[in-house]
């Protein structure tokens, strides 16, 4: 995993190199006849230059019992305030462990017409849940605003409660959600599912301690999971067992459980060369070539995760911070810094096919309108069609021009340019995003366990 992660960062000085060049880019010629697809050592070293290089095989777990224990943490309601959500309500199987909506809904979510709204008081978590296939496979930030990384919490208010010295980003961030008021605490008052008082949700917001105390306090009393505890953490008492370790539980389900990197594009780096076809292949020379700029932000092993730009991605939701209702992204993190702000990280691409809608807002329902928008950004920033929206949420879509304004001036200079993308040019590059799904991550529905420990209803 530590090689996969290292070759990602040490891409980084080569993309800001290449990224700098691209400026001056020249345009394309059209004829209106399909080209062929480029030669495989040509296409393979321009790929190359991006530092996109198979990934390393898997290895086994380290402890089972401790990976098992995630996985029944993960899908067991009983981490969350009302018992109403487990990290499976975000993070399905069905949906590629995202959940298939625009903006995530937490605790309190009713189900309407086969998909889950927020219930009467509640609001939308103001972001798209991310994927989690391959989350485990050296993730330098997570959060669409970076704001937990490898080397630890980023600056801003958004990190109070996450505890010091973690040394795994996941485990981090496994120790979020259910201090989450909206995600999965609850708010004060609340009843759970059996109509008793929701006693996470009575704590104060800067008591993010003693919420994970209290939830630690839930689980252990359920005589199956201190008989898995023992079993992931030999020798570690009873009472000397905390959240944290819950969370190092979940993070191993993660990184063991959820990497799917068998694709037709991983073929092809292994050097099958029908592995991807003329389409792809034409698809794949756009996205590393010189003139679309693609692979400035989708490079390295993943294919992107490691950097931040403001692509004019459609404002939608409750927004959050200090600009609510807007999402300044990392800007929010980082005022001082201009190219932050409307920034957020350019999501890895493996699989990215299964992971709609698509943006930090899930703007986007399609591969195909995410490259309609980067064929021309601008034009896809003023025109932006709130069809596109589930119906609950086109009113809470910001297309005022005050709010346009900002964007457009905020837009990184990659994407400034119109590329005029061909209707053909289009197909191609939807092509090569759809070679980067793994087959075995179509239907993860064998992850879910039949039951949990505390008896709760298991979402299938």
């Amino acid at each position: 995993m530590r090689k996969t992660s290292s070759s990602v960062r040490g891409c980084w000085s080569l993309a800001v190199a290449v990224c700098l060049a691209m400026q001056s880019a020249c345009g394309r010629e059209t004829t209106g006849v399909t080209p062929p697809p480029p030669p495989d050592a040509e296409l393979r070293e321009l790929i190359a230059r991006w530092g996109v290089v198979p990934i390393l095989p898997q290895e086994p777990a380290a402890n089972p019992a401790l990976v098992e224990l995630g996985r029944a943490l993960f899908f067991d309601k009983v981490l969350s305030g009302n018992r109403d959500v487990s990290c499976a309500s975000c993070h399905a199987p069905s949906t590629s462990f995202g959940d298939g909506l625009s903006l995530a809904v937490g605790t309190g979510g009713i189900a309407v017409g086969g998909h889950r709204e927020p219930g009467e008081g509640r609001q939308h978590v103001p972001r798209n849940a991310p994927p989690l296939i391959n989350i485990g496979l050296g993730a330098f930030y997570v959060f669409w605003d970076g704001r937990l990384a490898q080397f630890g919490p980023q600056l801003g208010p958004a990190f109070e409660g996450v505890p010091a010295g973690l040394d795994n980003v996941l485990v981090a961030q496994a120790m979020m959600p259910v201090v989450n008021r909206v995600e999965m605490r609850g708010a004060e008052g609340d009843v759970d599912r059996f109509g008793e008082p929701n006693e996470l949700a009575a704590y104060a917001d800067d008591q993010p301690d003693e919420v994970r105390r209290a939830v630690m306090r839930r689980v252990l009393a359920i005589r199956e999971y201190v008989d898995m505890f023992n079993g992931a953490f030999p020798g570690v008492p009873v009472t000397s067992l905390s959240f944290e370790h819950a969370a190092r539980a979940i993070a191993a389900f993660e990184t063991n459980a959820l990497r799917r990197t068998e694709s037709p594009f991983d073929r092809y780096l292994a050097r099958d060369n029908t592995a991807l076809s003329s389409a792809a292949k034409r698809g794949a020379r756009i996205f590393f070539g010189n003139e679309a700029a693609c692979a400035s932000c989708h490079f390295g092993p993943l294919l992107g995760g490691q950097t931040f730009a403001s692509v004019g991605a459609p404002q939608v939701g409750p927004g959050m911070g200090s600009a609510a209702p807007l999402d300044l992204g990392r800007g929010e993190l980082f005022p001082d810094v201009d190219v932050y702000r409307f920034a957020f990280r350019a999501a890895p691409l493996r699989n990215v096919e299964l992971t709609a809608p698509y943006m930090h807002s899930g703007a986007y329902p399609t591969l195909e309108a995410v490259v309609r928008h980067y064929s021309d950004v601008t034009k896809a920033v003023r025109s932006y069609d709130v069809a596109q929206l589930p119906t609950s949420l086109r009113a809470a879509y910001h297309g005022d021009d005050a709010t346009i304004n900002a964007l457009l001036q905020s837009l990184d200079f990659r994407v400034r340019r119109p590329l005029d993308f061909s209707d053909e040019e289009q197909g191609d590059l939807v092509a090569f995003l759809r070679s980067l799904t793994d087959p075995a991550a179509r239907n993860l529905a064998a992850l879910i366990p039949e039951s949990v420990p505390s008896g709760l209803p298991v979402d299938r």
